[in-house]
């Protein structure tokens, strides 16, 4: 702690805030175990210890079917925060952003940005036929920089940077979820 000592605290006030900086220091590993256990439907960890559940999101290829676990952003808060802050992404996990844009309106063109997102992405935009509109792949950590669909899309598959291209996930390859 900085700044001048208060008047009539002097050595026990110190010794009573060590204490107590001593005991939380303690309790925060503990505290960090505990919490809520993950959904029947997936164990997905969401910005301030949010659990979101996740969804199956299959891509079939020219070379074999490949199977994510990703969360599901279906509101405009959700999609605003997409993968924001998050460091815990998993090679199958990611996010959907489905229905794109969430009003239901679409499909329309989108446009995403990596600001405040410290892990490089694949993201997917998807048309609404379920093929795959266009890849922006190793997109840029913390970049504010426009990501643009380049056409018309219904939902939105963000990926862990460099799992397309090690997959073989190409444009024009077909993405399904249960809806």
């Amino acid at each position: 702690m900085t700044g001048p000592m208060r008047a009539g605290r002097g050595r026990a006030w110190g010794r009573t805030w060590g204490w107590a900086l001593m005991l939380a220091l303690v309790a925060l590993p503990v505290a960090g175990c505990s919490g809520t256990a993950p959904t029947a439907k997936g164990d997905g960890q969401g910005e301030g210890g949010r659990r979101s559940a996740t969804i199956p999101v299959t891509i079939a290829t020219a070379d074999g079917s490949h199977r994510f676990a990703v969360e599901s952003a279906r509101t405009a808060a959700e999609q605003q925060q997409g993968l924001m802050y998050r460091t815990d992404l998993k090679p199958d996990g990611g996010m959907l952003f489905a229905p794109y844009p969430p009003d239901g309106t679409g499909p329309r063109e989108a446009s995403f940005w990596m600001k405040n997102t410290p892990t490089s992405l694949d993201i997917l935009f998807i048309r609404a036929d379920g093929t795959i509109a266009r890849i922006a792949e190793n997109t840029v950590p913390f970049s504010e920089a426009p990501v643009a669909s380049g056409e018309p899309v219904a939902a939105v598959l963000e990926l862990v940077g460099g799992r397309s291209a090690e997959l073989g996930i190409s444009e024009g390859d077909k993405v399904s979820w249960p809806h």
